[in-house]
């Protein structure tokens, strides 16, 4: 090939090439590169001119007078009540306040060392000189014979008792939750069928239910009062101690007035009561064997013909006794004083005992007819009713204090005063012995008591 001619060629390419190159980068810049923005100009504002103020007056409007309604007044007392049971419910807590609330307990506690309630009803209550601080409380009140034997004081004695309990009940605080119980032997009455609130009107009707026991010679204790009952034990039933203690020996008698009180869910008990040796002894009835020997012991002729012989004179023994009273009786008439008051616990032989009237033909012995039962048998029932009844429901085992009313020379030995202390110790109570119609006047101290 002529190398001009290639020359020429090549010169030509190239002159192609950088007049591609040229035209294609001017291509590419006005694609990618934008033109320079145009803005139109906006339009013209035209100012408005704006509207002339327009004056307006408010006036301030008046307030309505609302009219007056007339107010009446009803009577509280006129205003129907539903009959509402006051017996307040148990907490199932108990706890204190401290810090600050100095007065409302041992302590600072608000409660006063009181469990399941939140002690706003506690009272200071002292009955015969015997103080404790309460909110549910039982006065359980011996109306017995052998309260008003002519010995204590008679009926005038039972009075200031009386007395006693009524103005310490009208003086407890309103929230204190009460009630009494009236005793004689085994027989009770309540008051209220359970503990009520303190107040003006529970006092009043404390005094109209308790006047009439033991204000006529003619009708003493309970013994004509329909309403006195029984009571039926319902703690520990199947309990070899429960079966015995309604049988009516006096230990027994003690020990099962202690669990009818106990059964009353109260923070404190009082007993005012004639007879009291604490858990003495209890007695259980003869078993078929021992019954037999009893049999037998009575079937002999000897003592057949000395109870015949005895039998003949108890009519004419009865018949001195009624004699005597009225002899008695009329003497004490000029005088001014009540009827005398036999206790009568044995009829006929107690009777002829206290005027000291002798038997010309005496009652042969009888074979026992009960016998004892072990005291630890005694102990270890009244602790577990007491986990029963309280324990084992977070309250505190009640206090129990006893006033013994006693004649001035009634017999009440050391042993006897032993197992009075050792009962109230085991209950955290008191106790104290008062004899006669003079010493239980001095002793009053609930109407001096104040909450």
């Amino acid at each position: 090939m002529n190398p001009l001619l290639m020359k020429v060629i090549v010169i030509s390419v190239a002159i192609h090439l950088l007049a591609g190159l040229i035209l294609g980068s001017y291509i590419v810049v006005k694609a990618v590169i934008p033109s320079e923005a145009q803005f139109e100009e906006p339009p013209a504002v035209v100012e408005e001119v704006p509207p002339e103020p327009v004056k307006v007056q408010i006036k301030p409007q008046q307030p309505k007078q609302q009219q007056a309604k007339s107010l009446s007044m009803r009577p509280v007392a006129n205003i129907a009540v539903a009959n509402v049971d006051v017996n307040l419910p148990d907490m199932d807590q108990s706890f204190t306040v401290s810090s600050g609330l100095g007065g409302l307990g041992t302590g600072g506690s608000l409660l006063g060392n009181t469990s399941g309630s939140l002690g706003l009803g506690l009272s200071d209550v002292s009955v015969f000189g015997l103080k404790t601080r309460a909110e549910r409380i039982l006065f359980v009140i011996d109306a017995n014979r052998q309260m008003v034997t002519d010995k204590k004081g008679g009926l005038n004695s039972y009075k200031v008792i009386k007395d006693e309990i009524t103005d310490m009940v009208g003086n407890l605080s309103a929230g204190t939750l009460f009630n009494v119980m009236l005793q004689d032997r085994s027989r009770t009455m309540l008051f209220k069928p359970q503990l009520v609130s303190a107040g003006a009107d529970a006092h009043q009707q404390l005094i109209q239910w308790i006047t009439p026991i033991n204000s006529s010679a003619e009708n003493i204790g309970l013994e004509k009062n329909p309403a006195a009952k029984k009571p039926k034990l319902k703690t520990l039933p199947d309990e070899e101690v429960h079966k015995i203690l309604p049988h009516g020996w006096r230990g027994n008698e003690t020990a099962f007035m202690t669990q009818v009180a106990l059964e009353q869910n109260v923070d404190a008990i009082f007993f005012i009561t004639g007879y009291h040796r604490g858990f003495e002894t209890l007695r259980r009835p003869a078993n078929e064997r021992e019954r037999a020997e009893i049999k037998r012991a009575t079937s002999k002729p000897a003592y057949i013909k000395q109870m015949a012989k005895h039998q003949e004179e108890v009519a004419k023994m009865q018949a001195r006794v009624k004699a005597e009273m009225k002899k008695i009786n009329a003497a004490r008439k000029a005088k001014g004083q009540p009827p005398r008051v036999l206790e009568q616990r044995h009829g006929v032989y107690s009777n002829a005992n206290e005027l000291g009237l002798k038997w010309t033909t005496s009652r042969p012995p009888h074979p026992p007819g009960s016998f004892e039962v072990p005291d630890r048998l005694i102990s270890k029932y009244f602790r577990k009713l007491l986990d029963v009844l309280y324990e084992d429901h977070d309250k505190p085992v009640p206090s129990v204090s006893v006033i013994l009313f006693l004649a001035g020379d009634e017999a009440f030995d050391k042993n006897a005063k032993t197992l009075l202390d050792k009962y109230v110790r085991f209950f955290r109570g008191k106790n104290r012995v008062i004899r006669g119609e003079d010493e239980i006047k001095s002793a009053r101290s609930s109407k001096s008591t104040k909450n």
